[in-house]
């Protein structure tokens, strides 16, 4: 019997024992590292794992492929398609695109105790003129006050040019730059007179740039200015009356100021109009009215 020799024993022997020795390597690393987590001594290496999650996590979250993503992203788009067809609208409809006027309104001339808007849309010249009477015989007003009657032509403040033009009066203003379209229709009650009782005076007062500009325009207005007006004074054209159609006005001082005065035979003052100051015009037939509304246009200048 052959025995083998030692260094043969060696060399078999030698694969046998590295392989032992590399089983013996591995074992020692896994429990090695089963031992550190447990001991607490891994905790670095949690974060480190914890960490890559979270990152793995967020890069989900960001991805267009998440639901969440894909929900904000079609929103989005939606909304920019309605966007760009709301534009497209405005632009090919802004023509049919309005808004609604603010109507005029008046201005107040001067200091004015009440006011009273008079609806005179649909009527005539003989009606607009017996409204306006109405309202200056019934109108409850202090002694000594104003107030402001405001024509309305379906709820829209009649300015001047519109107000001529629905009396079909002949007087011209010019542009407006001359003669203002803001003008007052007003009552005056007059303190108590001699006869017992309070009356009242129907006034109109216009503003215009300066004088020199209407001067002419209301010289030649006064050919008609009875016709166009007599109906606001209650005076009725008869075969007493008529003779006033053609009398000539003729220069008088009014409260120290210019006016231009229609007399009837008896002397009394039908109609006149007064210079008050640069800038204003009054139309009236008393005194009385012709010194309040001065008084007052003083007061409102010295107010600015």
């Amino acid at each position: 019997m052959v025995y083998p020799s030692k260094k043969q024993i060696e060399i078999f022997s030698s694969p046998m024992e590295e392989n032992k020795s590399k089983n013996v390597d591995v074992r020692t690393y896994a429990e090695d590292m089963a031992r550190t987590l447990e001991s607490g001594e891994g905790g670095m290496i949690k974060k480190i794992i914890q960490e890559q999650e979270g990152v793995e996590e967020q890069k989900k979250e960001l991805s267009p492929e998440s639901k969440k993503n894909k929900i904000f992203m079609i929103t989005s788009a939606v909304l920019a398609v309605l966007a760009l067809f709301t534009l497209v609208l405005v632009i090919t409809f802004r023509q049919k695109i309005f808004t609604v006027s603010v109507a005029p309104q008046f201005n107040p001339i001067i200091f004015i105790d009440q006011s009273k808007p008079l609806e005179i849309g649909g009527l005539n010249k003989d009606k607009i003129a017996q409204t306006v009477l109405n309202e200056v015989k019934t109108a409850k007003i202090k002694s000594g006050g104003v107030e402001g009657i405001y024509l309305m032509n379906n709820k829209r403040p009649v300015l001047l040019r519109e107000f001529i033009s629905l009396i079909k009066s002949s007087f011209i203003p010019g542009e407006t730059v001359f003669v203002s379209d803001n003008y007052l229709l007003g009552v005056f009650n007059k303190e108590t007179v001699a006869d017992g009782g309070a009356s009242k005076s129907l006034f109109f007062l216009l503003k215009v740039r300066s004088l020199a500009d209407v001067f002419q325009s209301m010289r030649d207005w006064e050919n008609k200015i009875f016709y166009d007006l007599h109906g606001f004074w209650g005076i009725d054209i008869t075969t007493d009356t008529n003779y006033l159609l053609t009398k000539d006005f003729e220069d008088g001082i009014v409260e120290n100021k210019n006016a231009r005065i229609l007399r009837d035979n008896d002397g009394k003052i039908v109609l006149m109009y007064i210079f008050a100051d640069e800038n204003s015009i009054i139309i009236t037939n008393t005194p009385q009215a012709v010194h309040e509304i001065i008084l007052r246009l003083a007061s409102s200048k010295i107010k600015k």
